[in-house]
């Protein structure tokens, strides 16, 4: 049956909302806590259960992050006897809709193992939680990623009679996954999180989601109210933050590093991140080091690796300002806006960014910012530079940075803006006929 969840300060929401099921791989993440903030968020303003399709991983998380896993209903290995039994009864009881949704769901052209070895573990279990969200009361499913967790949402809604909705973000649409089309076109809407990238889902394909794709800016838990003293004292500390991969363009940040060091400019550089790796470093970590030592920057740039998100204030504050090269890969591949761009900003930090993408939606060079052409070290080398030499411009410009995200990345606002669209397309609203 339907229940009405308490809100977060305990007062009941209103009767008539849907009860949403949220799908996704790890619950919570410390390297999307984007995701994390528009979840509890959304247990604020909606009836709301998280369901992962993967076991626990708390590594890094903060305080309040551990605090919610307990409510997340985790699948994972242990859950496999309860799959396998409901994948059995679904040979038994409906071999021919099975069938028809093994090739639905998987017979295309994978690009790799590990997405092929995803979408098998999401079918599977999708068709066990179709059990569960009709025995839970779910009226709608949420999938915030549109690869496995998109899988087990599509697979689940067919079985339990129930809509999907789906979420594209960043780097999903070039390269895209052979079954997004489908994937878009059978979900009730869209939601994307920049306005580039709303453009490009609007653009994909065959036009399948043309016409039901919304802007929803993420709801983040921005750093408080502390505000960078961007001293740019030499030497000047310069910041840049993140997953260690090759959209990331830190690579051009090295080598911009190596340009400022032969201009006699003093500064040091945090590149705090990793690669994700449970077991060593990573292979663009390596590179990265390998990279350093070759430059001779040893002295002049730190690897502190992984950042908690409690740790991130303190960061922020530390330096002067914040670097984000990113580039687009060969294969398409690319970012959306970085999280720890906007935090960045939210602290009045200075920001120097690529151009590429949907950076310059908060990134506005000369007002909040100053932006270059991606893979342009030189270019890089210079922005950095002009900051160094313009200290009441960089801080000026780090204080409307802030106002800018502040209001567009307000958590409340953008929360209830993407609880309008759930309500807005809740089944719930939708007239009966009498029987």
């Amino acid at each position: 049956m339907n229940v009405t969840l308490p809100a977060a300060d305990n007062t009941p929401l209103p009767a008539g909302l849907p009860h949403v099921a949220v799908i996704l791989l790890w619950y919570p993440l410390f390297t999307q806590p984007f995701i994390f903030r528009e979840v509890e968020q959304l247990r604020r303003h909606l009836p709301l259960t998280v369901y992962s399709l993967y076991g626990q991983n708390q590594r890094c998380c903060s305080g309040e992050m551990r605090a919610a896993a307990g409510a997340t209903r985790t699948l994972g290995l242990r859950a496999l006897p309860r799959i396998l039994r409901e994948l059995a009864v679904q040979i038994v009881t409906h071999p021919r809709r099975l069938g028809r949704l093994f090739r639905q769901a998987l017979c295309y052209r994978w690009t790799s193992c590990e997405a092929l070895c995803e979408n098998i573990w999401a079918f599977l279990a999708g068709l066990y939680l179709a059990r569960r969200f009709r025995e839970d009361g779910m009226d709608m499913i949420y999938a915030p990623w549109p690869r496995g967790t998109a899988t087990a949402a599509r697979v689940a809604a067919k079985i339990a009679g129930i809509p999907y909705v789906l979420a594209v973000r960043g780097d999903n649409l070039d390269p895209a996954d052979p079954d997004l089309a489908d994937k878009l076109r059978e979900a009730l809407f869209v939601r994307v999180n920049n306005a580039a990238d709303k453009t490009r889902t609007e653009a994909f394909g065959k036009g399948e989601a043309r016409d039901k794709t919304h802007l929803v800016y993420n709801a983040l838990t921005l750093p408080g109210e502390n505000t960078c003293p961007a001293r740019l004292q030499m030497p000047v500390r310069l910041l840049a933050l993140g997953r260690f991969d090759v959209t990331k363009g830190f690579d051009v940040l090295l080598r911009a590093c190596d340009i400022l060091a032969q201009r006699g400019r003093q500064f040091t550089l945090t590149l705090a991140g990793g690669g994700g790796h449970l077991l060593g470093l990573g292979k663009e970590e390596k590179r990265l080091r390998a990279l350093c030592t070759q430059l001779g920057l040893e002295n002049r740039v730190q690897f502190p690796g992984l950042v908690s998100h409690n740790e991130l204030p303190r960061l922020l504050v530390a330096h002067d300002i914040f670097v984000a090269p990113c580039v687009i890969h060969a294969s398409g591949r690319r970012d959306g806006i970085p999280n720890t761009v906007i935090e960045a900003l939210s602290c009045g930090m200075p920001v120097v960014s690529s151009n590429i993408h949907a950076l310059p939606e908060v990134v506005r060079n000369g007002e909040t910012g100053l932006t270059v052409p991606p893979g342009d070290p030189e270019a890089l080398a210079d922005a950095i530079q002009w900051f160094m030499e313009h200290p009441a411009e960089a801080r000026r410009m780090g204080e409307q940075g802030q106002q800018l995200v502040r209001g567009m990345f307000d958590p409340e606002a953008n929360s209830r803006a993407l609880t309008e669209l759930f309500a807005a397309n809740s089944p719930r609203r939708k007239p009966t006929c009498a029987a």
